[in-house]
């Protein structure tokens, strides 16, 4: 829509008979009445009279305007929006809204919106003026509203890093728990050590867990203590699987609408003079286990290691303790998924395993050769258990490599070449090499033949079709009566 359109639609349909009455005096109060600045131009945009709305602005602005070009009347970087303004004027009646700022007396400039209006064909403009200083203001104030947010939203952020940055570092067990599911929402590192577990693997889950039944009815009682009336007594709590008596303490927290419970775990310290010398003993074993010349591990039943000595750590070219708590010990046995299976299976069923031999892998490509014995402990619901790996490489590469019995076996087979057909030897070895690694791996599996078949790569029934093909059974059954005839 043009200008001039515009102007139609907006304008008094019968001007002459609404306004033909005004006299200049009147015409002049409205003008004045309406606008803040006033402003009558020459055909040439000087100013040849001017009128304030209030006196504030009047003393604001500089009183010498009358015979002064209106363009130097403005900040040079708005002088380009002044003459837009003239020049629409010379061309149309009435003009768009434009914004200049005129220096102030006071300092600041002051910001103004013009409305210009060709008065007759001589030339002559009146330009009535806004004073936009109230919305420059609350521009202002929304700005600094804003810089204060951002401000206070990185000042948020830094004391989240340093709360973050002490959770972790504080030597003490924290954790953070919902209060109505009591399940953990964070987890402290030192935490997650003192429970045995990382500390990822302990959010979600509910709290108190593997402490003994006291411990428990204990720690719940302090829970719901705390919700009730907000604080409770530190109560003492001890781990299925430790000695270690721990003191619980927690208090409530609330944020928005959500209640947490921040709990602390301290360890105890005994009293020396009340301490009685078992503990020492056990302390001094710990000690020795720590710095025994075999690897010792300690395992769920699941071989998830819980802890590992540092000959353990020295073997599987491990830094520190903390990258193998989590990692199953079949990463470093020398046949994944078969040997800990085996001793697995032989742990649960026997309790204990003696002399099982494999390999030791390091994390940089190295192997040794082991012996591995192990032992079930039945500690309630959290049972355990611990793997004492001997490296045997010296002693194996001392020995001689081969037994009495395959000697012979080798013998006999070189005095037949030449009169056996090479097919028919081929046969009778591969029968030999056959029942040989079927003895073997039920010697390695202690006559287990589930466990042996595994090792083998076999199926149980395959195994159970060679056994009897070989006669090993009646070997064994053999070997047993003779024993007992002795």
């Amino acid at each position: 829509m043009a200008l001039e359109d515009l102007v139609a639609v907006s304008s008094f349909r019968a001007p002459r008979e609404s306004l033909g009455v005004l006299d200049a005096e009147t015409t002049a109060a409205l003008v004045e009445g309406m606008a803040d600045v006033a402003v009558v131009l020459d055909a040439q945009g000087v100013v040849s009279d001017i009128a304030y709305g209030s006196d504030d602005l009047a003393a604001e602005l500089s009183p010498d305007w009358i015979g002064q070009p209106w363009l130097e009347t403005v900040s040079p970087e708005t002088r380009a929006n002044l003459e837009d303004l003239l020049n629409e004027a010379a061309e149309h009646s009435v003009t768009r809204w434009r914004q200049v700022t005129h220096p102030s007396r006071r300092g600041a400039d002051i910001p103004m919106q013009y409305r210009a209006l060709r008065a007759d064909q001589s030339g002559r403009i009146i330009a009535v003026g806004r004073n936009l200083q109230g919305m420059a203001a609350l521009q202002q104030q929304l700005v600094d509203a804003q810089q204060a947010l951002e401000r206070d939203y990185w000042r948020f952020r830094q004391v989240e890093t340093r709360y973050r940055l002490l959770f972790r570092m504080v030597s003490e067990a924290i954790l953070i728990i919902d209060a109505p599911t009591q399940r953990v929402v964070e987890a402290n590192p030192a935490a997650g050590q003192m429970l045995g577990e990382t500390p990822t693997r302990i959010i979600g889950r509910p709290f108190p867990e593997g402490f003994d039944n006291d411990s428990t009815q204990s720690i719940n009682g302090l829970l719901a203590g705390v919700r009730a009336a907000g604080r409770a007594d530190d109560v003492r709590a001890i781990l299925l699987d430790s000695t270690q008596e721990f003191l619980v303490s927690a208090s409530l927290l609330r944020q928005e609408n959500a209640s947490f419970l921040l709990v602390r775990l301290s360890p105890v310290i005994p009293d020396a003079s009340k301490t009685a010398s078992m503990p020492d003993i056990k302390a001094r074993y710990l000690r020795v286990l720590e710095s025994a010349p075999d690897c010792v591990v300690i395992t769920d039943t699941n071989g998830t290691i819980l802890t590992a000595n540092s000959t353990f750590l020295s073997l599987t070219e491990i830094a520190a303790e903390q990258q193998a708590r989590g990692e199953s010990l079949d990463r470093w046995l020398g046949r994944p998924g078969v040997d800990l299976n085996v001793l697995m299976a032989n742990l649960r069923q026997h309790t204990t395993v003696r002399l099982f031999a494999t390999t030791l892998r390091g994390e940089y490509g190295s192997t040794t050769e082991v012996e591995i014995s192990a032992a079930a402990v039945r500690n309630g619901e959290r049972p355990y258990f611990g793997f004492f790996i001997r490296d045997v490489g010296r002693r194996l590469s001392a020995e001689q490599p081969t037994s009495p019995e395959q000697t012979r076996w080798l013998d006999q087979l070189t005095e037949r070449v030449g009169r056996v057909p090479l097919k028919e030897l081929v046969r009778e070895s591969t029968d030999t090499i056959e029942r040989l690694c079927i003895e073997a791996a039920l010697k390695l599996t202690g006559d287990n033949r589930a466990s042996a078949a595994e090792l083998l790569g076999l199926s149980r029934q395959s195994l159970y079709v060679k056994i009897d093909r070989y006669g090993i059974v009646a070997d064994h059954a053999s070997e047993s009566s003779g024993s007992g005839k002795k």
